[in-house]
């Protein structure tokens, strides 16, 4: 589980993987930590290397499933990318931008909008990540 191995490295628990037909074509998890760069996002390093093994920075027939709802980073990169689909789990009331606190995915104003099903596996997602949190508390 890429999220396994984003808190294996020290990082908050996310992990995104991009899919196009029954092909996983990226995939990515949190790395900011490690790399030094506040970008390096699971959505984000999950793109990266889609567009890599694709050969394209667009992904349009391409779903991505991740682990916590994005960022206003990682759903604009989305809609650049062209990307179809977002499925996530635990919703971000804070932060989210797929519906949680913003809807940048939907929004009317942009040539581009990605369908978004989020709550999938949200109290797996929602408990992996409060453990985390719960933890780096503890310590």
């Amino acid at each position: 589980m890429l999220a396994s191995r984003a808190q294996s490295e020290g990082e908050v628990p996310v992990g995104a993987v991009l899919v196009k037909g029954d092909d996983i074509v990226g995939e990515g998890w949190n790395r900011t930590i490690i790399l030094n760069d506040p970008s390096a996002h699971a959505e984000i390093l999950a793109l990266r290397d889609a567009g890599q093994r694709i050969g394209n920075y667009r992904l349009p027939g391409c779903s991505m499933y991740v682990t916590l709802e994005p960022c206003c980073m990682c759903a604009g990169a989305m809609i650049h990318a062209r990307l179809e689909r977002l499925v996530f789990g635990a919703p971000d009331p804070k932060t989210g931008a797929a519906g949680g606190r913003f809807d940048l995915l939907l929004n009317p104003d942009h040539n581009h909008r990605v369908r978004v099903a989020g709550g999938c596996l949200a109290k797996e997602c929602g408990d992996l990540l409060q453990n985390f949190f719960r933890g780096r508390r503890e310590s």
